[in-house]
């Protein structure tokens, strides 16, 4: 590695992240035990499907922390074009899997990946070698805009605002200028509206975050029920498993909606708590971004840690009725095989990075 000193991993990001993962299990079982019974007759089945999930996430992340950091920069645009190609092939009927009116799952056997969580990955690690030196400013948009409309197409506006928001954030620690993002600032607001106003759907999100009272049992329900389950965890919460949203009160309680469940159950205290360690990831992603050997390394620990920053923030945000119902899962805590995968992975990443850091007062 030349001048770069090895060292060992981020014990205290890979603690944060192991810990809040196991607690994320808890709380799939906790949200999770009703519906369960109800559709498979095992109360258990979402416990087993994720702690599955949690395996192959956690050895992906080991995968990833000794993956050499030089191969993920020659392997970042093969990886990008997978991507691309899944996200085509996800389209296609027969090949991909519609559920709720969205076409965004391609079926693997039992398993079914979801392609934007994959973009989202890729996408930033190929704009971290991509930015290694200066690059074109029409080329960065030629290439947000093919993911943003492929992503769009299944439609998913939740993960291409995610996917837009860190690629515009990285594209600023890269050293872009201001002018430019605040280009893309105007794109983004326009295009934003102008896909909410197409859409009879996005536009009764708009209204019932504009107005939370109108139409209780139809769109604004599933806002309202969310904070219901808030609200009625109080300071110190009803107690694990004591919710009663999860019973089929609250739509999606497992995925998106789950963070209602912790307030409810855990409370003020739980949820601040679990606020607090999320928090705590971020920032250890953050310094393992400042103190990076090299401009590549940076700039991924920087991709990773925006990313997953954003969507905890979007996640919560929706769920305390801040921004509009997106339906983005809450890192390390949701269900969901992909997601948990691929975040685990991104993890990796950064600890990979992590045993390269330096010392600030030694860099040049």
């Amino acid at each position: 590695m030349g001048k770069k000193t090895l060292k060992s991993f981020d014990l205290v990001l890979l603690t944060l992240v192991v810990v809040v993962s196991l607690f994320g299990l808890i709380m799939v079982y906790n949200a999770s035990v009703v519906e369960a019974d109800a559709l498979f007759a095992d109360k258990y089945y979402f416990l087993k499907q994720q702690a599955l999930w949690l395996v192959i996430g956690l050895a992906s992340l080991v995968a990833a922390a000794y993956f050499p950091l030089s191969w993920v920069k020659k392997i970042s645009p093969i990886l990008l074009l997978v991507t691309l190609l899944s996200l085509v092939l996800v389209l296609i009927p027969g090949l991909g899997t519609e559920a709720l009116g969205a076409r965004r799952w391609l079926a693997l056997g039992d398993f079914r990946l979801q392609p934007t969580e994959l973009a989202k990955l890729s996408l930033l690690v190929y704009l971290a070698a991509w930015w290694e030196r200066p690059r074109p400013f029409w080329q960065f948009l030629v290439i947000l805009a093919l993911f943003f409309g492929l992503i769009m197409l299944q439609p998913d506006l939740g993960t291409a605002l995610v996917v837009l928001a860190a690629a515009f954030l990285l594209f600023y620690i890269a050293g872009g200028q201001l002018k430019w993002l605040v280009t893309l600032g105007f794109l983004g607001t326009a295009a934003g509206l102008g896909l909410i106003y197409s859409s009879h759907y996005r536009q009764e999100r708009l209204m019932t975050f504009l107005n939370p009272l109108r139409d209780p049992l139809g769109s604004s329900y599933h806002i309202r029920q969310a904070l219901i389950a808030i609200g009625s965890g109080g300071f110190w919460g009803l107690g694990l498993g004591e919710s009663r949203q999860k019973y089929q009160y609250l739509p999606q309680v497992t995925t998106d909606s789950i963070f209602a469940i912790v307030a409810e159950e855990a409370g003020f205290i739980g949820a601040s708590l679990l606020i607090l360690v999320l928090l705590l990831i971020i920032w250890r992603g953050l310094k393992i971004a400042r103190l990076a050997p090299d401009r590549f390394t940076s700039l991924l620990a920087a991709g990773m840690t925006s990313w997953i920053g954003i969507q905890i923030f979007v996640n919560l945000a929706a769920m305390l009725a801040l921004v509009p119902l997106t339906g983005v899962p809450l890192p390390f805590i949701s269900y969901g095989g992909s997601s948990l995968i691929v975040t685990l992975t991104a993890v990796g990443l950064l600890l990979n990075i992590s045993r390269f850091r330096v010392n600030p007062k030694k860099r040049s």
